[in-house]
């Protein structure tokens, strides 16, 4: 049987995803990657499950990838596979990515893969202290996990350049700086409770406009800004026939939050 090195613990309607292999530093080897795939397929086919929340267990988000069992895939040209009913964690096939929000929880060290799973999800939040690296140019490869791609579009090309090629450390400061996360908070535990309420705040919201949002904006990087524009109405309008919709415009009346159920 084998090790649960992916947590998985339902809070709501969020699904807290912890990366469990604390001894040795979180550092994601090919079974971890698995795991995170199907955890990532529960909560996109779960109807009761609405936003995802990736956090680790111990000192250390994670030390990067296990590049003795990640060097010989790399090296055959493809990436590790994605087991049935899983998606895709770094979110690089359209087809195979989450289709729901992914909230991210760092503290301690975020290497490599850490930074790309990161750039993966959509809110991200540092503890004070976290040490981030992209240092695989230091180990005689680069990064393939997104990172040359999402640092340049969230960071602007300088600014990704400038950790890309040197390999050198930033902290958690920088990383809101140059916008890799959203908010740093004081402790772990303060960052694993601040990001669970955004995904909390996130699962209380109308989950299918939330996820025509979601879609809507990923449309924009994925294509371009008239393809975007070009599905603004195509998108919305069969949110007005949901039961969440007719809600939304209730409690606006009555002036209360809405209580919805993904209808």
């Amino acid at each position: 049987m084998s090790e649960q090195k992916i947590t998985t613990e339902q809070r709501g309607h969020v699904l807290l995803i912890g990366f469990n292999r604390a001894a040795k530093r979180n550092a994601f080897d090919l079974e971890m990657h698995a795991q995170l795939a199907a955890a990532y397929g529960r909560l996109d086919q779960d109807p009761e499950l609405r936003c995802g929340l990736i956090y680790a267990h111990g000192d250390h988000f994670t030390g990067g990838i296990d590049l003795a069992q990640w060097g010989p895939v790399m090296a055959q040209g493809k990436f590790p596979e994605i087991p049935a009913g899983g998606r895709d964690p770094f979110g690089l096939d359209p087809q195979m990515r989450v289709g729901k929000p992914l909230v991210a929880a760092a503290h301690g060290i975020c290497f490599t893969i850490g930074i790309e799973l990161m750039l993966a999800t959509d809110v991200r939040v540092a503890a004070a202290g976290t040490r981030f690296g992209q240092i695989e140019v230091r180990r005689g490869i680069y990064a393939i996990g997104g990172a040359t791609i999402r640092m340049v579009q969230e960071f602007g090309w300088a600014n990704a350049q400038r950790y890309l090629l040197t390999g050198d450390e930033f902290d958690a400061q920088e990383a809101l700086r140059i916008g890799l996360v959203q908010e740093v908070a004081p402790s772990r535990e303060a960052a694993f409770e601040r990001a669970l309420a955004i995904a909390q705040t996130i699962a209380r919201q109308a989950p299918l406009a939330v996820y025509a949002s979601l879609k809507s904006s990923r449309l924009t990087l994925l294509q371009s800004e008239q393809a975007a524009v070009a599905k603004l109405l195509a998108l919305q309008q069969p949110l007005f026939e949901t039961e969440d919709a007719k809600e939304g415009v209730q409690s606006f009346v009555e002036r209360r939050e809405g209580r919805f159920v993904g209808r």
